[in-house]
């Protein structure tokens, strides 16, 4: 096995609602079970309310076992503006930025640097983008410039709210490949793919998927996606 190598998933829980309108967190790991990724980046991971307190409990967590969030900083929350990142034994990873993005709503992106078993790194950008266009481009540009900075392979997964999300860069860039496994909205018939991966250049992508179950079908109204990825060493 290429040391490099890591299977990531993205997937928005929607709160944990599921599509029979019980909040079932416990559904959604059970979910994360059959996908098998060590990565994993969540969209609306957080509800909206109050003090915005975690869909997954930290407890359920804890007690699950399997799963250790990135903490980006203090309060009940598990993400920045509901985007989360988890990772499973022996992953490490490090808070990089909580960027807050330009447009009509509040939009957030997560950024970690990840550190794989073998000691190989790659910059995670876990992120929800909005509803219009023109605040999806700027947002991207965004994450772009912030992620530059970091100077490490680069992994976009999110919810980016687009079957198009190539449109999302002013102009072509040579240097991103966009990862769109399939279909991943409704849940219950998907026809819209609106979850994808952007990878930079030296990262390879070997297979990418949605993953469909009777579980998955059901505990949210997006389906996860998932690319097994090779990482250069950094």
């Amino acid at each position: 096995m290429a040391r490099g190598r890591v299977r990531i998933a993205s997937y928005n829980i929607r709160k944990a609602v599921g599509l029979d309108w019980k909040r079932r967190p416990d559904r959604i790991l059970a979910v994360l079970d059959e996908i098998g990724a060590s990565v994993v980046a969540l969209q609306e991971a957080d509800k909206r309310l109050g003090n915005r307190p975690a869909a997954l409990p930290h407890v359920l967590l804890e007690t699950h076992g399997r799963w250790r969030p990135l903490d980006p900083g203090p309060g009940p929350s598990l993400g920045w503006h509901g985007n989360a990142i988890l990772l499973s034994d022996g992953v490490e990873g490090e808070v990089a930025q909580c960027l807050s993005l330009p447009g009509l709503e509040p939009r957030g992106a997560f950024l970690a640097r990840v550190t794989l078993p073998s000691g190989w790194r790659f910059l995670l950008v876990a992120t929800h983008l909005g509803l219009d266009q023109a605040s999806r481009r700027r947002q991207m540009a965004a994450i772009l410039d912030a992620a530059r900075a970091e100077r490490l392979p680069f992994v976009l997964a999110g919810d980016l709210n687009t079957p198009r999300p190539e449109r999302l860069f002013g102009t072509p860039d040579p240097k991103l490949r966009v990862v769109t496994p399939g279909p991943s909205f409704h849940a219950s018939r998907p026809v819209v793919a609106l979850d994808h991966l952007i990878v930079g250049r030296y990262v390879r992508v070997e297979t990418s998927g949605v993953h469909l179950s009777p579980l998955s079908r059901v505990a949210s109204d997006h389906l996860p996606v998932w690319a097994e990825l090779i990482v250069p060493r950094r």
